[in-house]
């Protein structure tokens, strides 16, 4: 049987057995699996000036579709999908609709230069187009950003961690450079594929050894990634290939070994459901670990030991009499660790703020002309990635805070049966509120599963990263935090253009407000966040405490039912029992195997002149 078809079958099977054992569980594996069967996406990053729009151009055989400048200095993200005729939409901070873009258009819109009304640049674009590589992946591209810039980086990787692969755009001028290192090896935490592109190697003809040398450089700061395939390519010699006579494009479309790069995404693409399917499968294997232990303790029952039911008797009274008296002291305990670590995140973002303002103080000092008036876009760029950090700051937070007061309930070994339950009912009660009103006004972008999304404060879509693979199995406690998004608002490029031009002092006037009122908008979001998570870490726990005391309840009364019967009768218990153990590591066996196969899903690495190594 294929793999494709073993994965779907073990994905399948897994499930049924899950669902029927816990119809909860079972229902959020089948979440998991309707948010993860989505449609193949590449995320291209690259320094700047590495050829990278160049290259995609390249691929969808569409030259300067994807604006190629140097100067791009936006965030904007550009999103290209399958579609006729081509057309465009942009989604502008502050506008309430998309707005329609004339494709020839798109690099004033994506520059921020010369927008139509002099309005802002948007923040992503989306472009579908008839190209044949887009009927089989989405492709992201971050133009002028590379996903290297201090002020970018954690907004790329966000996007990197959605996507199916990352395609990582170098260049055959120099070796991978110390942020490209920094990045990939960042990288590397949230991704599991990544193809290399090595670009202009038509001007560069000692590309080899730069090849090798970034392999050598991967093994050494990013292992993850050494075998990982390389591709050089001259997205150039593509181009020209389209504007000479028919008979000299075929030497010139195999000299630019664009094709293979092309067939290696396509490959790839197929693969995609392989990985989703993989994806979904590893989470359902903690599930199944879980049954595995209670058709344990159903072995363990009809043995009918004395000395076993006095044991989870005296556990059961010991929990029961702890949750009647120590209630008041477990939600004194979640308050104070609470309230504490929400001082800790606001002095976070405190800090960050200020090191915010101090360096754009300094960058007015020495700007002008046209620097200075860029401000509000490096501005909204450098918000952004605020607003991305502070988010994995919060979902780390509320993990520890979490786990905290649950050692303060649980022993470890209970400890250890309930939190693969609890990051179900903490997602259901922070998910079920409506978003709150006006919290939008600031709160405008942010990335999310499946590439960009646009959110206003707690209504926002859950991020992949949550509540992705490792949710059934890390063993520990997985806050949900929707992302926060922040930008900045298009007021604050009113008030730029009204009051600085290129008056300095006016700048830091503005620069000052604008930060103020971003920190004002983001201490606000944090203190609902918190006042969200102590409740629905309240009602988890005592969910959780009441799920345990019914889990003890049935192991007691599966222990007195055997106690009850005759040697024959536990004979029977115990041979049902034995099988329902057989059955669920079976097909534990079965997922463990079909996981391995499925680790040769990644492309297959590429020798010197482009091909694939047998």
């Amino acid at each position: 049987m294929s793999l494709a078809k073993d994965l779907d079958t073990a994905v399948r099977d897994a499930l049924a057995a899950v669902r029927a054992a816990d119809p909860d569980a079972g229902a959020e594996l089948a979440d998991l699996r309707r948010r993860q069967l989505t449609r193949p996406s590449i995320v291209l990053v690259g320094e700047t000036k590495r050829g990278k729009s160049s290259l995609l151009n390249a691929l969808l055989g569409v030259p300067d579709l994807s604006p190629v400048d140097a100067a791009v200095a936006t965030a904007t993200y550009l999103h290209f999908t399958p579609g006729s005729p081509a057309a465009a939409v942009a989604y502008v901070p502050g506008a309430p609709e998309p707005v329609d873009v004339d494709v020839a258009d798109l690099a004033a819109w994506a520059t921020g230069r010369d927008v139509p009304g002099g309005g802002r640049a948007p923040r992503r674009i989306e472009i579908t187009h008839p190209a044949p590589l887009l009927q089989y992946v989405s492709l992201l591209d971050t133009p002028g950003v590379g996903g290297l810039d201090p002020a970018h980086t954690a907004v790329a990787l966000d996007a990197v961690e959605r996507a199916t692969a990352l395609l990582f755009v170098a260049d055959a001028s120099a070796p991978l450079s110390q942020p490209e290192l920094d990045f990939l090896v960042a990288a590397s935490e949230r991704i599991d594929v990544v193809v290399f592109a090595l670009t202009k190697v038509d001007a560069f003809p000692g590309w080899r050894r730069i090849a090798d040398d970034n392999r050598a450089l991967l093994r050494a700061r990013a292992p993850r990634f050494a075998d990982a395939p390389w591709f050089p390519v001259s997205a150039r010699l593509a181009e020209l290939a389209l504007s000479v006579p028919a008979g000299e494009q075929a030497a010139l479309v195999e000299a630019s070994r664009i094709a293979e790069l092309q067939h290696a995404l396509v490959e790839l693409a197929g693969r995609g459901h392989q990985l989703q399917l993989a994806n979904v499968l590893r989470a359902a294997r903690g599930e199944l670990a879980r049954l595995e232990a209670a058709a344990a303790a159903r072995l363990q029952a009809s043995e009918a030991d004395p000395a076993e039911v006095a044991r989870v008797r005296a556990q059961r009274s010991a929990l029961a009499a702890r949750k009647r008296t120590e209630s008041r002291q477990w939600a004194l305990l979640l308050s104070t660790e609470t309230q504490r670590a929400r001082v800790e995140v606001v002095g976070m973002l405190r800090t960050r703020i200020a090191a915010v303002q101090q360096d754009f103080g300094t960058r007015i000092d020495t700007a002008r002309g046209e620097a200075l008036t860029a401000l509000p876009d490096q501005v909204d760029a450098e918000l952004q990635a605020v607003a991305v950090r502070l988010s994995d700051d919060l979902q780390a937070t509320f993990r520890q805070v979490g786990e905290r007061v649950l050692a303060q309930v649980f022993d470890d070994e209970e400890l250890a049966a309930v939190l693969d339950r609890l990051n179900a009912t903490l997602r259901h009660a922070l998910g079920a509120g409506p978003a709150r009103e006006g919290s939008g006004d600031n709160m405008l972008i942010a990335l999310s599963a499946g590439g960009i999304a646009f959110m206003a404060g707690r209504g926002a879509i859950f991020g992949a990263s949550v509540f992705g693979v490792g949710s059934a199995v890390a063993g520990g406690l997985l806050i949900p935090v929707a992302g926060l998004g922040l930008g900045l608002a298009a007021g604050g490029y009113v008030l730029y253009r009204r009051r600085v031009q290129s008056d300095r002092l006016q700048a830091r006037t503005w620069l000052r407000e604008v930060l103020g009122e971003a920190r004002a908008a983001l201490s606000d979001e944090i203190s609902y966040r918190f006042t969200d998570l102590q409740y629905a870490l309240g009602v988890a726990v005592d969910d959780a405490v009441e799920r345990r005391l019914r889990e003890l309840d049935a192991h007691i009364a599966d222990i007195d039912a055997a106690a009850a019967e005759d040697a024959a009768g536990r004979a029977k218990r115990r041979t049902q029992a034995t099988a329902d153990l057989a059955t669920v590591r079976g097909r534990i066996r079965q997922v463990d195997e079909t996981l391995a196969r499925a680790r040769t899903l990644s492309p297959a690495p590429a020798d010197d002149d482009g091909q694939e190594l047998a």
